[in-house]
């Protein structure tokens, strides 16, 4: 039956400049996490691991969905981070963490939940920021 778009049309893939672009910008939101890490303590520096974490996760979702909405990859960055979040009521993050140590950066080991609060504000900043790249793309 065949091709349900009309005659003349074809779908092309995003610029691969735009994946490369995202795929930097992953490196350096890990390479700031792990500053952050490293040097900022207490509530501040787990708020602002999680909103990085989350920031994160939605550069991930936009590389593999370019074409999807801004908005719609906040919401998917964010309910991954949520399941995650929640993953770590049944212990078994904390069991790994405590055979691998680097999978504490990945899936973290206590249910907080005001880190809920973290992974919004930073789903939110990566829509924003996604919202605002697509819109310089198109205007050019």
């Amino acid at each position: 039956m065949g091709n349900s778009r009309s005659a003349g049309t074809t779908r092309t893939t995003p610029p691969l400049n735009f994946r490369l672009t995202l795929a930097l910008t992953g490196l350096a939101v890990i390479a700031t996490g792990l500053a952050v890490n490293a040097v900022v303590t207490g509530v501040t520096g787990d708020l602002l691991g999680g909103a990085l974490y989350a920031v994160l996760v939605c550069l991930a979702v936009a590389f593999m969905a370019p074409r999807r909405h801004p908005i719609m990859i906040g919401a998917v960055g964010f309910m991954l981070c949520a399941l995650v979040e929640l993953f770590q009521l049944t212990g078994i993050p904390s069991a790994i963490a405590d055979v691998f140590a680097q999978a504490a950066l990945v899936l973290g080991t206590t249910f907080v939940p005001l880190d809920f609060a973290a992974y919004l504000v930073g789903a939110g900043c990566a829509a924003a920021g996604l919202a605002l790249s697509r819109a310089s793309r198109t205007a050019n």
